[in-house]
């Protein structure tokens, strides 16, 4: 590739369910009887390693999925149920080689200890293609399954309440993610000696306390999982304002964001990157992906026509935090090109209808990028950080 080629793309896909859709589960293609069964998301994952993608998030949450962002909504035309988003990644891990498995986690509820575990023991299992998404949440109800804490009840994310519960919440997920980082380098590297001939198993020395004293949580370490074969998996996070940004500047390899145009992108990039400066992690690689929900079909016209016969499956147009995309793998590869213009570099798309548009995305919009010279043709490493161009990170404890 001569130096003056654009990058390559990095590429990603958000599963939920059978779709982004509200009404995909009522396709012919979808599957909703196999939902909760191992062979769907296999069947799922594999096709996106089939597309070389860097990567598949898996969503996930603490209560019923809902069309309302604080409260259920009591719908029954709608997909309602999860399979626990980690186990999903742990049941695939052995069926896929070289695929990111990125499940859902949500800090708000959850130990940073019980999750640094987790996603240590995925990464395990991957072979170093582990990672997370963190997610909090704001819902009254959901706070309710666990009755530590009561959350207040939100009628939007304006005003000033709002943003002070907001903060609040986003300040707690970067601790959260500190600890669940610190966990991970609480083993060194070299900490297991399996020596059998003289006994021992493991060097004590190596094992540290991380004594992590914080607002919100106050955790002494060691993990009891070795340090994950990554060092660090990846920590990704999906944002829309300023607070999310700072999360993401302050603790995340990857930002999902949800630009409306090349400009707006632009302008995305620009706050996340001041916010990094702030962090002090101006020197560190911190990917920004936009998220797209996309419907792809042989014509516009096919995809146009399509949408609207979900929207009118679901009884109201369907609406996203995300732009959606309607029309073919050129027309979408010409969009990615346009929005990477703005600083982004790659994306996380959300298929529609999983069983249709998933299979777009791997063989009709991969194989247009690769003619453009824009997305790999084979993958060229054995790990998730490898595949996103960073390094394996030092042990912040390990003497120097």
């Amino acid at each position: 590739m001569s130096s003056t080629s654009p990058a390559p793309l990095h590429l990603a896909v958000a599963l939920d369910g059978t779709g982004w859709h509200p009404a995909s589960w009522r396709e012919p293609v979808a599957r909703p009887r196999d939902l909760f069964t191992a062979g769907y998301w296999t069947d799922l994952i594999t096709e996106a390693e089939r597309g070389l993608l860097d990567f598949v998030t898996i969503e996930d949450g603490l209560g019923p999925q809902s069309s309302l962002p604080f409260a259920p909504d009591e719908r029954t035309d709608q997909v309602r149920g999860r399979l626990d988003a980690v186990l999903i990644a742990s049941r695939v891990a052995p069926l896929t080689r070289r695929i990111g498995l990125v499940p859902t986690v949500v800090t708000t509820h959850t130990e940073p200890f019980h999750i640094s575990k987790a996603i240590a023991t995925l990464d395990y299992v991957s072979a170093g293609r582990a990672g997370l998404r963190v997610r909090t949440t704001f819902r009254p109800d959901e706070a309710a399954h666990f009755g530590r804490r009561t959350v207040p009840r939100l009628d939007g994310f304006d005003g000033p309440d709002a943003q002070e519960a907001i903060t609040e919440l986003f300040d707690e997920a970067a601790d959260h993610v500190e600890v669940v980082r610190r966990l991970w380098d609480s083993w060194e590297d070299d900490a297991e000696i399996r020596d059998a001939a003289t006994g021992r198993f493991i060097d004590r020395d190596k094992l540290h306390y991380i004594d992590f004293e914080g607002r919100f949580f106050s955790v002494r370490g060691p993990s009891i999982t070795p340090r994950p074969p990554q060092g660090q998996p990846l920590v990704t996070a999906l944002a829309h304002q300023t607070v999310p940004y700072r999360l993401v500047a302050r603790q995340a390899d990857i930002g999902y964001v949800t630009p409306r145009d090349a400009d707006h992108a632009r302008a995305i990039v620009a706050e996340i990157r001041a916010e990094q400066e702030a962090a002090g992690r101006a020197g560190e690689t911190l990917h920004v992906f936009g998220d797209l929900v996309v419907l792809l079909d042989d014509s516009q016209a096919e995809a146009e026509a399509r949408r609207d016969r979900l929207d009118t499956l679901a009884g109201e147009p369907y609406t996203s935090d995300a732009r959606i995309f309607t029309g073919t793998a050129a027309q979408l590869a010409d969009l990615l090109e346009e929005l990477a213009g703005g600083g982004l570099s790659g994306f996380r798309l959300r298929p529609a209808v999983a069983g249709h548009d998933l299979p777009r995305i791997t063989r009709d919009l991969v194989p247009e990028l690769q003619r453009r010279r824009r997305f790999r043709d084979v993958y060229e490493a054995g790990t998730l950080r490898g595949l996103l161009g960073l390094t394996r990170p030092a042990n912040r404890y390990a003497a120097a």
